[in-house]
């Protein structure tokens, strides 16, 4: 496999260089500027009372004649919010890029037939095997090409640094087991400062140098020698955005650990998942964590200044799905928003901890069951088969924030299984299964900076364009 692997890139690597397609890439130093110099921006109140009003959807794109039942893995908006990139059960990547007419307006589908996309992908990248994780480069701009990279990880491959312009691998960066076999992370990050990859494998964490591809990396193990830490395989990993040096990693041991990012330093460990960590996220001043399990309803909040109990548990649900569900944080940091199995978007509020509002962003479908009873006469054995329609709701498992305006993208999906004949007529999916969905919210302009609060309808599209033009 490491032959092919290279075999594969050899062509990419000799046309452009592992090292010149990164080297160029944008100071992080000046990046940090020029986000100091966009916070004047005037992040807008989201009226969360008020449903979202479903602006793009997309869902014939994710099906195709030889994978009717593909469905979605995730959705994750650019740090730019210029596009959202999309995972699947195919092992590819679409990236879909905010369409603008001609005055600079976010262009309006709303009249397009229910039965089609609202525009197709800009980019579809695909990789090897089944993906495990995949992020933005952190200072990613649509402005720099050299920017506009995102890593992922997949099944029996190393770490890709993949071109979100061009849809062409960069490079990639490999780790070796003791058989010096290519291993497979389970989890990556881009560290604040956008210089390093973390990558979380079994019992160990893995650092990448971006302007170094290839076999180079430091390792520290989750472990101390009393065999004290972190355990098992590390599943996502999160850093702290007030750049105290913090880093949060899941375990599917059902851990969280916090380390020091310049020297690994493990500081403690949180225990209170149900099941296996599969996602962590510091809220937006860094002194919270917010930690999600596999088969756990229950998101945790953690105060990392005093780790001795649960702040508080927001609910999902999530109590049979082995999937890995993402939720966000809100630009301005006062809600949490997270899918679940029942097909609804839930929203909370982090200074409370209370239930906010939700909203329909996958329907469900009816589904058929089988049951059999078997039964002997004399020497023959007879098969009682009965069939049933159920209504079964569409796992939202990823959700989105936009990073500026009020907007957020929703993915679903999940993975159907057929009956034995054509007892049940209902199986074929519509267009709200199986898809991705960006909406937009309703607004009033920040009271902080004395502005009254817009009263524009329920669905906030003339509000979006007005806000886009001031950001």
């Amino acid at each position: 496999m490491g032959e092919e692997e290279a075999s594969e890139q050899q062509p990419i690597r000799e046309s452009m260089g592992e090292e010149d397609a990164v080297e160029q890439m944008e100071d992080p130093t000046e990046a940090v500027e020029k986000q100091s110099e966009e916070s004047s921006y005037r992040w807008p109140v989201i009226q969360y009372d008020i449903p979202p009003y479903r602006t793009y959807h997309f869902f014939n794109h994710f099906r195709t004649p030889s994978n009717p039942n593909n469905f979605l893995k995730g959705v994750k908006w650019s740090p730019d919010g210029s596009c959202f990139l999309t995972c699947s059960d195919d092992n590819t990547f679409c990236s879909f890029t905010l369409p603008y007419d001609e005055s600079g307006w976010l262009a309006d589908t709303s009249s397009s037939a229910a039965d089609t996309d609202s525009y197709a992908a800009s980019l579809v990248m695909s990789e090897g095997e089944s993906v495990y994780d995949y992020c933005w480069y952190p200072y990613m701009s649509s402005s720099s090409p050299e920017t506009c990279v995102f890593a992922s990880t997949a099944r029996d491959h190393p770490i890709h640094l993949w071109d979100a312009t061009t849809g062409q691998l960069r490079c990639t960066y490999r780790a070796y087991d003791a058989m010096d076999e290519i291993t497979a992370a389970f989890s990556i990050a881009f560290n604040p400062a956008g210089t390093k990859i973390f990558a979380g494998y079994n019992k160990s964490v893995r650092i990448f140098d971006i302007h170094r591809p290839g076999r180079d990396f430091t390792q520290h193990s989750t472990l101390q020698g009393n065999k004290e830490g972190q355990s098992g395989i590390i599943s996502s990993i999160a850093f702290c955005p007030s750049h105290s040096g913090l880093l949060a990693t899941g375990s599917y041991s059902q851990s969280t650990a916090i380390h020091r990012e310049d020297n690994m330093e493990l500081l403690y460990v949180l225990h209170g998942q149900e099941g296996g960590v599969t996602h962590v996220q510091f809220s937006k001043d860094g002194n919270y964590l917010y930690t999600g399990g596999r088969k756990d309803p229950y998101i945790l909040c953690w105060d990392i200044r005093k780790t001795v109990e649960i702040v508080y548990k927001l609910y999902r649900s999530s109590e049979t799905t082995n999937q890995r569900i993402y939720f966000d944080i809100e630009p301005q940091g006062q809600h949490l928003g997270s899918g679940g199995q029942d097909g609804s978007v839930h929203i909370y509020n982090l200074q409370t901890g209370q239930w906010v509002s939700s909203f329909r962003a996958a329907s469900g479908t009816s589904l058929c069951s089988y049951t059999e009873s078997l039964c002997w006469k004399k020497v023959y054995l007879f098969s009682s088969i009965s069939y049933s329609a159920y209504p079964i709701s569409d796992t939202v498992n990823g959700f989105s924030f936009h990073p500026f305006l009020p907007m957020a993208a929703s993915s679903s999906g999940h993975r159907r299984f057929g009956v034995l004949d054509d007892a049940c007529e209902d199986l074929l999916l519509t267009g709200d299964e199986n898809c991705v969905s960006v909406w937009s919210f309703s607004y009033s302009a920040s009271l902080e900076n004395g502005d009254s609060p817009n009263s524009g309808g329920s669905n906030g599209k003339s509000e979006l364009q007005d806000l886009h033009q001031e950001s």
